[in-house]
């Protein structure tokens, strides 16, 4: 099957569905897949693995025809450079909070002389051996880098920020805000929302693919959330992530059979 590009997420002509993978689990690619979800983020931040069992799961999502998304560890040029080369089809980068480093982790995705991307023609994301190397620079030209703000000093610089040039979307970290500001995490509060509409507002100014989170476990709560974010003007969105389907699902079973 061909590899999907973050692209066709932005030319669907509905909004865009994903979640956060944190299970090294090729079977549950396979299940989002056969649910209708649009694109996975490996978590290589918080996920207990790291490049190797990333690229198996980059696969399922090939496999299952979802778009696969990496989340670095860190803002880690050469560690970005890995997720591209393994085939993510870009990279979601944590804890921007300047747009010096914005304009880093763009060009960290991209070759000489217009970034610093390590350059080698024996990699997944080239079929292991590049024939053409101009075709797959240009090709991997799809591909980018994600900005995740989640603290209150990247907040602070949201439009300098949502303002780099060749950054690819923007996407808000509310729960890491929440404790960043103090808030003990408490996502909903009324300051994070108003955070969240400055962000949203920062990426509208900037025409920026605006990637939001859903936490919300249960579908009504969800949809709401989803409504909300919508009338931001976001098209992307994670529902959980793979570690809180399982367990509210399960929670839920446990509970009917008391």
């Amino acid at each position: 099957m061909p590899r999907r590009r973050f692209a066709s997420l932005l030319d669907l002509d509905r909004p865009a569905v994903g979640t956060w993978t944190q299970i090294a689990a090729p079977d549950l690619i396979d299940m989002l897949g056969d649910a209708g979800f649009d694109f996975t983020i490996v978590d290589c931040e918080h996920g207990a693995f790291g490049i190797e069992a990333a690229e198996n799961l980059f696969r399922a999502c090939d496999a299952a025809g979802i778009v696969p998304l990496c989340r670095a560890p860190a803002l880690d040029a050469a560690w970005i450079g890995r997720a591209l080369d393994s085939g993510a089809a870009a990279v979601v980068v944590p804890g921007i909070e300047t747009a010096d480093q914005a304009a880093r982790a763009v060009a960290a995705t991209r070759f000489a002389p217009h970034g610093t991307r390590g350059a080698c023609p024996c990699v997944r994301a080239g079929g292991h051996f590049i024939g053409d190397w101009t075709a797959h620079v240009g090709a991997e030209q799809e591909k980018g880098a994600i900005a995740l703000v989640e603290t209150a000093s990247g907040l602070e610089a949201i439009d300098a920020i949502a303002a780099t040039p060749g950054l690819l979307a923007l996407m808000a970290g509310p729960f890491d805000l929440a404790v960043s500001m103090g808030l003990a995490g408490d996502w909903q509060d009324a300051r994070i929302e108003a955070a969240m509409d400055r962000m949203a507002a920062a990426a509208r100014a900037n025409a920026l693919p605006l990637i939001a989170p859903v936490f919300d476990a249960e579908p009504d709560l969800a949809a709401r959330r989803r409504a909300a974010w919508t009338a931001r003007g976001a098209r992307l969105f994670t529902v959980g992530t793979d570690k809180i389907l399982f367990a509210v699902n399960a929670r839920r079973y446990r509970a009917a059979m008391a």
